[in-house]
Protein backbone atom coordinates (compact mmCIF):
# COMPACT_ATOMS: atom_id res chain seq x y z
CA UNK A 1 0.00 0.00 0.00
CA UNK A 2 2.36 2.00 0.60
CA UNK A 3 5.69 3.10 -1.20
CA UNK A 4 8.93 1.55 -1.33
CA UNK A 5 10.24 5.19 -0.81
CA UNK A 6 7.67 6.33 2.13
CA UNK A 7 8.25 2.40 3.66
CA UNK A 8 12.25 3.02 3.47
CA UNK A 9 12.57 6.50 5.19
CA UNK A 10 10.25 5.62 7.82
CA UNK A 11 12.50 3.03 8.98
CA UNK A 12 15.51 4.95 8.68
CA UNK A 13 13.96 7.05 11.21
CA UNK A 14 13.47 4.57 13.48
CA UNK A 15 16.43 3.10 13.11
CA UNK A 16 18.04 6.39 13.59
CA UNK A 17 19.80 6.15 17.61
CA UNK A 18 18.33 8.34 20.42
CA UNK A 19 21.20 10.42 20.64
CA UNK A 20 20.52 11.86 17.73
CA UNK A 21 16.87 12.67 17.86
CA UNK A 22 17.08 14.46 21.02
CA UNK A 23 14.57 17.58 21.30
CA UNK A 24 17.04 20.09 22.30
CA UNK A 25 19.91 21.66 20.61
CA UNK A 26 23.11 20.51 21.77
CA UNK A 27 25.51 22.84 23.11
CA UNK A 28 28.94 22.98 21.85
CA UNK A 29 30.49 25.47 24.78
CA UNK A 30 33.36 23.87 26.42
CA UNK A 31 32.73 24.87 30.04
CA UNK A 32 30.03 26.31 32.16
CA UNK A 33 30.24 29.80 32.79
CA UNK A 34 31.35 31.14 35.85
CA UNK A 35 29.12 34.20 36.02
CA UNK A 36 27.67 34.02 39.63
CA UNK A 37 25.71 37.36 40.43
CA UNK A 38 25.84 40.81 39.23
CA UNK A 39 28.92 42.62 39.32
CA UNK A 40 29.03 46.21 40.71
CA UNK A 41 29.03 48.54 38.06
CA UNK A 42 27.62 51.96 36.75
CA UNK A 43 24.81 49.94 34.40
CA UNK A 44 24.04 47.31 37.33
CA UNK A 45 23.52 50.24 39.91
CA UNK A 46 21.46 52.43 37.28
CA UNK A 47 19.27 49.23 36.49
CA UNK A 48 18.95 49.10 40.71
CA UNK A 49 17.89 52.50 40.83
CA UNK A 50 15.25 52.06 38.05
CA UNK A 51 13.61 49.29 40.11
CA UNK A 52 13.51 50.67 42.77
CA UNK A 53 12.08 53.95 41.96
CA UNK A 54 9.32 51.81 40.07
CA UNK A 55 8.52 50.31 42.88
CA UNK A 56 8.03 53.10 45.21
CA UNK A 57 5.71 54.60 42.51
CA UNK A 58 3.98 51.33 41.83
CA UNK A 59 3.40 51.39 46.40
CA UNK A 60 2.26 54.79 45.61
CA UNK A 61 -0.29 54.85 42.66
CA UNK A 62 -1.70 51.46 44.83
CA UNK A 63 -1.74 53.94 48.12
CA UNK A 64 -3.82 56.64 45.85
CA UNK A 65 -6.20 54.55 44.28
CA UNK A 66 -7.30 52.63 47.28
CA UNK A 67 -6.78 55.21 49.96
CA UNK A 68 -7.95 58.13 47.81
CA UNK A 69 -9.87 56.94 45.12
CA UNK A 70 -12.60 54.68 46.58
CA UNK A 71 -13.20 57.68 49.35
CA UNK A 72 -13.86 59.91 46.47
CA UNK A 73 -16.17 57.29 44.93
CA UNK A 74 -18.10 57.38 48.05
CA UNK A 75 -18.65 61.11 48.72
CA UNK A 76 -19.83 61.59 45.10
CA UNK A 77 -22.21 58.66 45.28
CA UNK A 78 -23.64 59.88 48.57
CA UNK A 79 -23.73 63.40 46.75
CA UNK A 80 -25.35 62.12 43.64
CA UNK A 81 -27.79 60.77 45.59
CA UNK A 82 -28.86 63.88 48.10
CA UNK A 83 -28.89 65.21 44.14
CA UNK A 84 -31.13 62.55 43.16
CA UNK A 85 -33.86 63.01 45.84
CA UNK A 86 -34.05 66.94 46.25
CA UNK A 87 -34.49 67.14 42.33
CA UNK A 88 -37.73 64.71 43.03
CA UNK A 89 -38.66 66.52 45.94
CA UNK A 90 -38.65 69.32 44.00
CA UNK A 91 -40.86 68.12 40.88
CA UNK A 92 -43.34 66.91 43.74
CA UNK A 93 -44.73 69.60 44.76
CA UNK A 94 -44.38 71.04 41.32
CA UNK A 95 -48.15 71.06 39.44
CA UNK A 96 -48.27 69.09 36.13
CA UNK A 97 -46.64 70.47 32.87
CA UNK A 98 -48.78 72.00 30.43
CA UNK A 99 -49.37 70.13 26.77
CA UNK A 100 -47.08 71.05 24.50
CA UNK A 101 -48.87 73.47 21.72
CA UNK A 102 -49.23 71.56 18.79
CA UNK A 103 -47.89 74.02 15.35
CA UNK A 104 -48.89 73.82 12.02
CA UNK A 105 -45.75 72.73 10.72
CA UNK A 106 -45.18 69.81 12.88
CA UNK A 107 -46.70 66.04 11.94
CA UNK A 108 -46.88 67.03 8.36
CA UNK A 109 -48.31 64.13 6.02
CA UNK A 110 -48.71 64.56 2.84
CA UNK A 111 -50.11 60.92 2.14
CA UNK A 112 -51.23 58.53 4.24
CA UNK A 113 -48.90 55.33 5.95
CA UNK A 114 -50.21 51.78 4.69
CA UNK A 115 -51.50 51.08 7.95
CA UNK A 116 -53.36 54.50 8.76
CA UNK A 117 -53.03 57.86 8.89
CA UNK A 118 -49.66 58.08 10.79
CA UNK A 119 -51.13 59.17 13.90
CA UNK A 120 -51.19 55.46 15.41
CA UNK A 121 -48.30 52.94 15.60
CA UNK A 122 -48.16 49.60 13.70
CA UNK A 123 -49.53 47.64 16.45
Amino acid sequence: MFSARATRTAAQRVARPQSIRTPFQRRFASSESTFTGAEDNAFNRERQAVKDHAAATSDLWRKLSIYATIPCLIIAGVNAKILWDEHWAHWEHMGPLEDRPEFPYQNMRTKNYFWGDGDKTLL
